[in-house]
């Protein structure tokens, strides 16, 4: 259990490193100058799956870790 609980912790730090960035800029955060942060983007194509496969990674993590504190 812990060796699926570390590779999956590997794949999910390696998808999220390849995710694009949603902010523009970090002077945008810093400043409160947040009129075009967080604008209606659709995410699509690749995006979207690494959305998605960060989500259920995320998910499995939380699950295993939940799974293994109470065994």
């Amino acid at each position: 259990m812990e060796t699926v609980l570390l590779i999956i912790s590997i794949l999910l730090i390696t998808i999220v490193l390849l995710q694009s960035s949603k902010a523009e800029g970090a002077t945008q955060i810093l400043s409160g100058n947040s009129s075009d942060l967080f604008k209606n983007r659709k995410e699509r194509g690749s995006e979207l799956v690494i959305t998605r496969i960060t989500f259920l990674l995320g998910c499995a993590f939380f699950v295993i870790s939940l799974v293994m504190e109470f065994i």
